[in-house]
């Protein structure tokens, strides 16, 4: 396979207080997922955008946002999602991108690196569909050979539950060959996101200090650092980002969704 004929698209909604991570903000409260993600996002889409092996997109939603923000310096071709449940917002992409084996991944995965990605090309030239495993019985990664673009495996998948693989493997048309990747964890829920929080830590303030020197450098090259102890206040820290953010971007929007959540409003 050539690499400019890999393609992998980049599941990502817009990074706005109030919108993003519904499921996680529903137990952690939206100012705390909302930090959570756009943090997330600028530390791990980079590096899959600027790998050459393949060609990165941004699908996605809501359909008007072209994925511009200024908290990454990266600007892939975006591909709209489209309306629908999530395995129809998938096949509308599959069937969107160019000819080639594709692959797409949220940005809800803490550990996902370019080395995953890779992974799951190298199994797509033996296999028709890949899925990387998630912990809570659902996957990170889906990727289908161009015969296999054609076919709908999403079927009756029961999405958000703990069968959403075993759906997926099972809708798979006979005579088409599967392959599985690593087993990593997306963070969608408090459970999750507490999981994650008793073993790292991401610096989350833009003006927040690491308290010790190996911290400060963790954080300076984006690394997830160990966690020392909860946080002592989000929804400060929350409001202090969220007027920087506001800043940056010049988004009335943003600022009126930010002090209506913030403020404790529905």
């Amino acid at each position: 396979m050539r690499p400019r004929r890999r393609h992998l698209a980049i599941f990502l909604k817009e990074p706005r207080l109030g919108r993003a991570k519904g499921r996680l903000a529903r137990d952690v409260g939206h100012g705390e997922a909302w930090l959570f993600y756009r943090r997330l996002v600028r530390r791990v889409l980079p590096p899959l955008a600027r790998d050459a092996r393949w060609t990165t997109w941004l699908a996605t939603t809501p359909d008007g946002w072209r994925g511009r923000e200024p908290f990454w310096p990266f600007a892939p071709p975006c591909l709209p999602q489209g309306p629908g449940d999530v395995g129809q917002r998938m096949l509308r992409v599959f069937r969107s991108l160019p000819p080639g084996p594709a692959i797409i991944v949220g940005s809800d995965i803490p550990d996902l690196a370019p080395a995953h990605v890779a992974r799951g090309f190298e199994a797509l030239g033996r296999a028709d569909m890949v899925l990387g495993p998630a912990e809570d019985g659902g996957y990170w990664l889906i990727g289908l050979s161009q015969r296999a673009r054609a076919v709908n495996p999403f079927a009756g998948v029961r999405w958000s539950s703990p069968w959403a693989l075993a759906d997926t493997e099972r809708a798979l048309p006979a005579g088409l060959r599967l392959a599985l990747v690593d087993r990593l964890a997306d963070v969608d829920d408090g459970p999750a996101y507490l999981r994650w929080r008793a073993q790292v830590s991401v610096d989350i303030g833009p003006g927040s200090q690491a308290s010790d020197s190996s911290s400060m450098r963790a954080q300076e090259s984006g690394s997830l650092i160990p966690r020392a102890r909860a946080s002592d206040s989000l929804i400060p820290r929350a409001q202090e980002s969220a007027t920087h953010s506001i800043s940056m971007s010049n988004s009335i929007g943003q600022d009126a969704m930010a002090t209506k959540v913030l403020a404790g409003g529905s």
